[in-house]
């Protein structure tokens, strides 16, 4: 092996187990908010499983966005979903990025908790929505005709509890209200919003959400409605979550300071740099009583800014 590949993969080596090290202890802390998210995962596809029984196929209602758009078909139904899982796996990549370059800007089990957080939420309403109304379902296989349109009733509970995986996740019908795949969207895409550092990939991710909208219609995967639904009930999600979810932050070990574990807030940053101005300009640093600096006259401790103080010393009163 050549030397420089082997003192980079030994620098790689080592900034991954230092981000072990910091990290363990969040997810130690974490693990069970994390756990309870993932879990309920499972319980958004087994309840979206779970509708495709009470689905029955029907004329496919009208919709201003299939007047619009033509329909991808059968054949070019991968392009919606290739554009997803781009938007998915680079979310996951880019979480894990400070175990391999040295910008770290966030704790990628902080991030986790928060993601989950929304998807939860959001997943809730979801579910909530399409087992009050059933509409049918606009996809090719979900259409009259169609063999997997209806499903047979399970031979087992356990049918139903391995979800057909993957072929029921891919080929589900009649949990329409609203998007799963614009929920998974706009959360990466907000989070990344917050906590991204790359302007341009913010742009260009909201032209990807937007595109991703218009694919799920063309691909008649989904109603116009349910896209719309998922973009303004996904952001108010997120609003809101957002601001009851403190920015946690942590005393890093031997540096004796506390540092946010997340970003702070760009109107909290401008907020507290315009309040330390304001204390410097008044002369006041802040600080409390007993951390003011101290200086040492004739043995004895005077504390600055005590003019009267220090005379009376000096003069051996």
């Amino acid at each position: 092996m050549p030397p420089y590949i082997a003192r980079a993969a030994s620098k790689l080596w080592r900034r991954i187990t230092m981000e072990i090290t910091v990290e363990w202890p969040l997810l130690v802390e974490k693990w069970k908010f994390i756990l309870f998210g993932l879990v309920c995962q499972y319980l958004h596809g087994l309840a979206a499983r779970g509708v495709h029984y009470l689905h029955r196929p029907g004329p496919t209602l009208q919709d201003v966005g299939f007047l619009g758009l033509p329909e991808l078909g059968q054949e070019k139904a991968y392009i919606s979903e290739t554009v997803f899982m781009f938007v998915f796996f680079t979310f996951i990549l880019w979480t894990f990025h400070p175990f391999i370059f040295h910008s770290k800007k966030f704790y990628t089990v902080l991030i986790w908790c928060r993601v989950l957080a929304f998807l939860v939420v959001s997943q809730f309403l979801r579910v909530v929505t399409f087992m009050s109304t059933q509409l049918p379902g606009p996809n090719y296989h979900c259409r009259e005709g169609s063999k997997l349109a209806r499903l047979p009733r399970p031979d087992s509970i356990l049918e139903v509890l391995f979800l057909n995986f993957p072929r029921g996740v891919i080929y589900g019908c009649g949990d329409l209200i609203f998007s799963s795949h614009m929920i998974f969207t706009l959360v990466f895409v907000r989070t990344y919003q917050k906590y991204g550092t790359k302007r341009w990939i913010k742009q260009i991710a909201w032209l990807v959400a937007v595109l991703q909208s218009l694919l799920i219609i063309a691909s008649r995967k989904h109603y116009t409605v349910d896209v719309i639904v998922a973009w303004y009930t996904v952001n108010l999600v997120v609003y809101f979550i957002d601001r009851q979810l403190p920015e946690e932050g942590t005393e890093r070990s031997g540096s004796g300071s506390s540092l946010p574990l997340l970003p702070i807030n760009g109107r909290d940053k401008d907020s507290r740099t315009k309040e330390e101005h304001h204390k410097l300009m008044n002369g006041n640093s802040g600080d409390s009583p007993d951390r003011r600096q101290r200086t040492q006259v004739n043995g004895k401790l005077l504390e600055d800014g005590s003019p009267i103080l220090s005379e009376m010393v000096m003069n051996g009163t």
